[in-house]
């Protein structure tokens, strides 16, 4: 069987749009994803949407504004607000005096939000004008945690029923027509191997589908324990054994404490096993998983041993 190129999978859809449950290191995927499409030589540009997601300090960088900064080689972000999407949609269209003086009187917000959705739609118009520029090869979106997700990308249909004519609806219009082209735009899920994430995620792969039409890329499992080598044994009698045969001296309570140790891992590992098969049975989409990083803020040197380990994973998939 032929394995899949990285290149080729990252190539799929233009813009990628990673979203799931709060605290599934849906930004560590992002930042990953976005290193592993660069090594294959795409130039990606990542866009944040929430401006709190510790993207920035992932690279050792400055905290991101509206204008792209470099991320690392080939990659580069920005953070993409509803106030500074509507100056911008307005200076393009030959409207800047007026852009400013929205921005200079605080008009901007009750502009932004006089239509229900219409904060959302001003971000997703402006990753659809970033998708047509085709400046670069792929676009990440970090997207709102899943229960805003879903919102956030129902919006644009949700205004072309409320509005018949103008800009607005041209926008909506245009943003559905991105979302729903599988070649422009899918969205990958993240979850952990954790019951509750697992379910959260399900339904919103299906309300995705359902009510945004958008389509669904591999799922990221996060956070996956490895496997204890065959030859451990989680017992204090064979841990004081196998140090002994090292020539190394255990105490009892060492000897406990390893033993209790690598019995919660594997206890972990099965439940983790359990809850991935289960969402492979609830959502046939192929599994993508990331291992556990034992720190507690994820800096590069992180970041590049999951990008290894995310490479791994898609040159295991079949060749499309």
């Amino acid at each position: 069987m032929r394995k899949m190129e990285v290149g080729q999978f990252c190539s799929t859809s233009h813009v990628v749009i990673v979203a799931g449950k709060g605290g599934v290191g849906k930004t560590t995927v992002t930042a990953t994803l976005a290193l592993v499409a660069s090594r294959a030589g795409l130039r990606v540009l990542v866009v944040e949407v929430e401006g709190k997601s510790g993207l920035a300090s992932m690279f050792g960088v400055p905290a991101l504004e509206y204008e792209e900064v470099a991320l690392a080689d080939r990659i580069k972000a920005r953070f993409l607000t509803p106030d500074a999407a509507l100056v911008d949609y307005l200076e393009s269209h030959g409207m800047k005096r007026i852009s400013k003086r929205l921005a200079n009187s605080g008009a901007l917000d009750v502009v932004a939000t006089a239509v229900p959705g219409m904060k959302d739609i001003l971000v997703l118009g402006k990753v659809k004008s970033l998708e047509e520029q085709r400046k670069v090869d792929l676009v990440i979106v970090d997207a709102p945690a899943a229960g805003h997700a879903v919102t956030f990308l129902v919006s644009a249909r949700g205004l072309l029923d409320a509005v018949r004519v103008g800009p607005v609806r041209k926008q909506a219009q245009d943003v559905v027509e991105l979302l729903t082209d599988p070649a422009r735009c899918e969205v990958m899920l993240v979850t952990i191997p954790e019951e509750t994430p697992v379910n959260e995620l399900i339904e919103t792969a299906f309300a995705v589908e359902d009510k945004a039409g958008v389509a669904l890329g591999p799922v990221i499992v996060n956070g996956c324990f490895d496997p204890l080598p065959a030859d451990v044994v989680a017992t204090t009698d064979a841990i004081t054994r196998d140090a002994t045969a090292l020539d190394r001296f255990v105490s009892e309570r060492e000897a406990n404490d390893l033993a209790r140790a690598a019995a919660f891992r594997a206890e972990r590992f099965e439940i983790q096993r359990e809850q991935a098969e289960r969402l492979a049975q609830r959502l046939p989409l192929p599994q993508l998983r990331l291992p556990f990083v034992f720190d507690a803020d994820i800096s590069r040197p992180d970041l590049d041993v999951l990008a290894d380990a995310l490479t791994r994973e898609i040159e295991a998939l079949p060749a499309r």
